[in-house]
């Protein structure tokens, strides 16, 4: 068995509403195991058995976003990361942790994309607002609170052309992932 997560992107915001009830069913019906919902943000942990020849990442990605498509009618994105892999970007996340600040971690679906978002990013980098790093399939990131939607990095992750093949979540968040 492998255990996975499903970090969906864009769901119960902007009209796009999924129940996680809905979604663990529709993550058991396609035949995962010991599935479970974390938070309301679009955050599936689920085992899959790597006996069954379905294991590889691309191939769960497509089964997934097809799935979510299909059953919950909008158009699905996903980064999918194994359970182990995210536990080292938890304790990989290289910035101090406080009160005053935010900590983030973005996924991206590609290392390419990642690759962009991060030089893009650094060309317009603010460190007296925010922090951003590069990770192994991540991007950290580090901003003010109050200021997590109107950073130079904020607007860059939010273009129209990482939409696709990014994700962000908070590091309390991931901590719920990991022991999930």
């Amino acid at each position: 068995m492998n255990r996975w997560v499903a970090l969906l992107r864009g769901v119960n915001v902007n009209g796009i509403t999924v129940r996680s009830g809905e979604l663990a069913q529709l993550f058991s019906d396609l035949g995962f195991s010991n599935v479970r919902t974390v938070l309301a943000s679009g955050n599936v942990c689920f085992d899959v058995d790597v006996s069954n020849g379905v294991a590889e990442q691309a191939t769960l990605k497509l089964a997934i976003e097809t799935g979510l498509r299909e059953r919950f009618g909008y158009e699905a994105w996903i980064v999918l990361v194994e359970q182990d892999a995210l536990a080292e970007v938890i304790h990989s996340y290289p910035y101090e942790e406080d009160a005053q600040h935010h900590a983030y971690v973005v996924f991206a679906s590609s290392d390419e994309s990642r690759d962009e978002l991060v030089e893009t990013a650094l060309a317009e980098e603010n460190s007296a607002v925010e922090q951003v790093g590069v990770g192994e399939g991540v991007v950290y990131w580090r901003c003010q609170k109050g200021a997590s939607t109107a950073t130079p990095f904020a607007k860059i992750v939010s273009k129209a052309r990482f939409k696709a093949t990014t994700t962000n979540r908070n590091l309390n968040t991931l901590r719920k992932l990991e022991n999930a």
